[in-house]
């Protein structure tokens, strides 16, 4: 993960975050703990349209797996469901 804690943002400046904007979004850490994240206006803007693009060099089932979870159903009842519909 890219990092930037906040007394060397302090310290540096937008220099610190230009330099961690090279490598993908900054992290803000405050107190050890994230506090922040900075992205690239490019980046903000696919996300604030939704578009979706692949990172270089990453296949689709990489892709897909790096995605969090977003489903509100348990593995146990996905599972009963699909047994009812084997049964079926």
């Amino acid at each position: 993960m890219n990092t930037l804690t906040v007394a060397e943002l302090k310290r540096r400046g937008m220099a610190a975050i230009e330099d961690g904007l090279r490598r993908g979004p900054v992290h803000i850490v405050k107190r050890n703990k994230p506090a922040a994240v900075v992205l690239s206006e490019d980046e903000y803007q696919r996300l604030a349209h939704g578009r979706v693009t692949m990172p270089s060099g990453m296949t689709a089932v990489q892709w897909l797996l790096s995605q969090p979870a977003t489903g509100k159903r348990s593995k146990a009842r996905i599972d009963a469901g699909l047994k009812a519909e084997r049964d079926w």
